[in-house]
């Protein structure tokens, strides 16, 4: 099944690759949760710079992204805090009871301590601000190494 980019396809197992010269490697799959349109597009673009990730699908509300995830679970989940249905870290706290190995980092324009400790209460293993770009690369790229990421107050801890 071929997905968007003609240099990427799924093989037999469902599993993302990218053909780049004479090397196949595993995408990182990663589902973006945001209900600004403007937002997922931007998150995607600077997503699918890094060579070895790909959006695997996009979520307006909770409830799509609680769908999306049953359906396909991603390799990392990008969530949004505020949302039209529900807020992010009750979805973290769904999407974490039923797929406790996914990583997920919330982005917020306004994150705070209290933010950030109900979201790593609820599972969330990373928080940033979504304007900070160098932030989200950041913090994508140390929960894929299986750390957390809360700037200012635990960055980097191993995850237990």
């Amino acid at each position: 099944m071929l997905v968007d980019d003609p240099r990427c396809w799924r093989d037999l197992e469902g599993i993302a690759t990218r053909r780049l010269g004479k090397g196949v490697f595993r995408l990182t799959r990663i589902l973006i949760v945001d209900d600004n349109p403007a937002v997922r597009r931007y998150l995607r673009a600077i997503l699918e710079q890094q060579q070895s990730w790909k959006v695997c699908g996009e979520a307006r509300t909770g409830a799509e992204a609680l769908q999306q995830v049953l359906e396909s679970p991603p390799d990392l989940v990008l969530l949004d805090y505020q949302m039209p249905d529900l807020n992010g870290v009750d979805v973290a706290r769904q999407i974490a009871e039923m797929f406790p190995k996914i990583p997920i980092l919330m982005v917020t324009l306004h994150l705070s301590s209290q933010l950030a400790d109900a979201a790593r209460e609820a599972g969330v293993r990373g928080a940033c601000a979504k304007q900070d770009i160098g932030s989200v690369i950041e913090a994508v790229n140390v929960l894929l190494h299986d750390q957390t990421y809360f700037p200012g107050t635990s960055t980097g801890q191993p995850v237990s």
